[in-house]
């Protein structure tokens, strides 16, 4: 999950498997294609082309693809997660000293 945003990240990881896109690939596809999919009268064949839409997103939406097009700083190995991780959090600067309240708010959304 990237949070919402890619704006102000210290650090952007990906697996190879990750997926990238606004929602589930399968319900934007259904979303996005809803008149074209209904369109189609035999069920069958509306099946294979909605099929075949989520196959072509699920290609387009992998890390090693949406890399090139996002701030994804590194697809990485899952092996290699642990030093990766390890070594983003070493890099970001530390905190300067807190005054007042730890929380002065919980947002409940």
């Amino acid at each position: 999950m990237a949070g919402g945003s890619f704006r102000a990240p210290f650090l952007t990881l990906s697996w190879p498997t990750g997926e990238f896109g606004g929602m589930g690939l399968e319900g934007a596809v259904r979303l996005a294609y809803k008149k074209e999919l209904l369109s189609i009268t035999d069920p069958k064949e509306r099946e294979k082309e909605e099929k075949r839409l989520i196959d072509e997103m699920y290609q387009k939406g992998k890390a090693v693809n949406m890399a090139a097009y996002l701030e994804i700083d590194q697809v990485i190995d899952p092996a290699e997660t642990r030093r990766w991780v390890v070594r983003g959090w070493k890099s970001c600067p530390r905190p300067g000293k807190r005054v007042g309240k730890k929380r002065p708010m919980v947002d409940t959304w």
